[in-house]
């Protein structure tokens, strides 16, 4: 049987109005691409369309206490945290190829959104809200570890801790949807560059070390649905705007596809894999 793909370049076909909340223009154009075997409506239809694809019911209180001045000290920068959000109802007649691409799919959406330490990609605070330390730039935005928590919880329901190091440190993951637990599978990283590929899966949770030896950062790997034009493998992930593409661009800051290269700050610097959808 023939595969069914579908190219995608940055962003899934969204609405304007959708695109312009999740993912802000850019004048940034990708080298980068994600090939599916499943259709956009299989992966990702129930996001698109109906409840789930409602960004304003995506935290744990009511959109119209977001902004409410008495939750300054409550949240500072951080902003409302993110509900667990049940399993798809197609989940357990689905083939873990299907999770895995789910998740990549569901990360595209926001490609564009800046990095901001907040927990959900969505939340625009106004001028007067507390800012980050350090934090320059304004709109929506998330970071590294609140990204992947946040975008396994709506596209499985899996509610991964979303602290740098506490998510690095999972043996477990709460999920899919609330009241239940799911195993997490420690992957350990091979030497050699060239057997990444061999040992990753598409989705697999990469944890990256800083110059002290500490996880830092972690990346969703895209795997064998990426495509480069320089057939390197790429990853998905939420950092600062201090890497190159294939042409030689500086990717922005935020949520963006990147190389993992042999020369790459990601590879050698990477700590462990995590697995959080089995074979």
């Amino acid at each position: 049987m023939l595969r069914r793909l579908f190219p995608l370049l940055l962003l899934l076909a969204l609405s304007a109005a959708v695109r312009a909340r999740e993912a802000p223009a850019s004048d940034y154009v990708s080298p980068y691409r994600v090939e599916f075997s499943f259709s956009e409506e299989e992966l990702i239809g129930d996001l698109l369309r109906g409840p789930r694809s409602d960004w304003r019911t995506y935290a744990d209180v009511p959109f119209r206490d977001w902004y409410d001045a008495s939750n300054h000290r409550r949240w500072g920068y951080w902003g409302p945290r993110v509900r667990h959000f049940p399993p798809p109802n197609s989940a357990t007649t689905r083939p873990p190829q299907w999770a895995r691409e789910r998740v990549i799919a569901t990360g595209l959406r926001y490609v564009g959104i800046g990095y901001q330490h907040r927990h959900l990609p969505h939340w625009d605070p106004p001028a007067d809200w507390p800012r980050a330390p350090n934090q320059t730039t304004t709109g929506p935005g998330i970071d590294c570890s609140n990204f992947t928590g946040f975008v396994y919880n709506l596209a499985l329901g899996l509610l991964p801790n979303t602290s740098i190091r506490g998510q690095a440190e999972m043996t477990e993951v709460l999920g899919p949807g609330p009241g239940r637990r799911t195993r997490v599978q420690r992957i350990e990283l091979p030497r050699d560059y060239e057997e990444f590929p061999r040992v990753l899966r598409t989705a697999d949770l990469l944890f990256i070390r800083n110059r002290q030896g500490q996880v830092s950062h972690v990346v969703l790997w895209v795997g064998e649905i990426g495509r480069s034009p320089d057939d390197r493998p790429l990853v998905l992930d939420s950092t600062g705007p201090a890497h190159r593409d294939a042409d030689g661009a500086r990717i922005p800051d935020g949520v963006q596809l990147r190389p993992f290269g042999p020369r790459s700050w990601y590879f050698n610097n990477a700590s462990h894999a995590l697995r959080l959808i089995p074979d």
